[in-house]
């Protein structure tokens, strides 16, 4: 149960380490009675403000599954401190837009300290891979949080209603990837991530009622609602398979309760869904037509 030499040297701390953490967060909730009212403070997920930090996160794209051509790495870049506002935002560096293209209440010039996700994409298939039909992928997700004294670690963002970003994107396709302890394993929650200004840093703000139930990218039915009790990790990937370089810098990723200025919902997930019946029963039992007497189910 004691810490490897390979999870110290990515920057997991030890087993007793997190049971420690893990103790002092659940005693943290507890004499601030946050269980009882709606928090206001933002629970991190994931913040980029130590050299260590991308230590943490795990990268994957076509190269490492398959052997493919795409090339994606995940670096620190130091910068301003990480602050928190008052209504339980996250305060960085950098000048841009505010939440989701609202307007600053802060001016902010510095760069903050972030991750930068760069690499490139490129669709080439890999030689002698014959069984490989389609390539150009990058992502990059948090690690698992391995275990404690109180069991596997998993994040607990129940109480919250948004998932918030603070990015400076290049304007690519890039989806948010949550993972949960789903009953299938290979079950992700994504939603496109909406930028409004290229280029400049933002905030975006989601909320966890608008991400999209799907399975190695597809749609999966029935759309059931994520456990949110149970996340296992938060990530970001980049899968238009459009050849060439790709930027992004992510400062913070953290649950909040805090509002969008801009409405985001599952119709800009990304995915398209078809008009079907209602749920399971529409499988099997037919649309009433117009006129047809009303069937009654015993």
């Amino acid at each position: 149960m004691f810490a490897t030499p390979v999870r110290l040297a990515r920057g997991q701390p030890g087993f007793f380490r997190r049971s420690m953490d893990e103790f002092k967060r659940q005693a943290g909730i507890a004499i601030r009675l946050e269980g009882l009212h709606r928090p206001t403070r933002a629970f991190p997920l994931i913040y980029f403000d130590s050299p260590d930090s991308p230590d943490r996160c795990k990268i994957m794209s076509d190269a490492t599954n398959f052997g493919g051509l795409s090339q994606a790495s995940l670096s620190y870049v130091p910068g301003a401190k990480h602050r928190e506002a008052e209504d339980g935002g996250r305060i960085v560096g950098g000048a841009g837009a505010g939440a989701n293209g609202g307007t600053k209440e802060l001016e902010e010039t510095e760069e903050p300290a972030h991750a930068l996700f760069k690499g490139s994409i490129s669709t080439e298939l890999p030689p002698n891979r014959a069984d490989i039909q389609r390539s150009g992928f990058a992502a990059w997700r948090t690690r698992d949080r391995g275990y404690s004294l109180f069991g596997k670690l998993l994040w607990d963002i129940d109480p919250f209603a948004y998932l918030a970003l603070r990015i400076k994107s290049d304007g690519r396709k890039y989806f948010v990837n949550i993972q949960t302890e789903s009953i299938v394993p290979t079950d992700i929650h994504q939603h496109l991530l909406p930028t409004y200004t290229t280029g400049q840093w933002e905030t975006v703000i989601i909320p966890f009622s608008a991400f999209v139930r799907t399975n190695y990218g597809m749609v999966v039915e029935p759309q059931k609602e994520m456990l949110r009790q149970k996340v296992r990790s938060v990530g970001i990937g980049l899968t238009d398979r459009v050849p060439g370089p790709f930027e992004l810098c992510i400062a913070d990723i953290y649950a909040t309760n805090r509002p969008p200025t801009r409405e985001v919902g599952r119709e800009d997930s990304g995915f398209e869904f078809e008009s079907q019946g209602g749920g399971m029963m529409g499988e099997i039992e037919p649309r009433q037509k117009k006129g047809e007497p009303e069937r009654i189910l015993i």
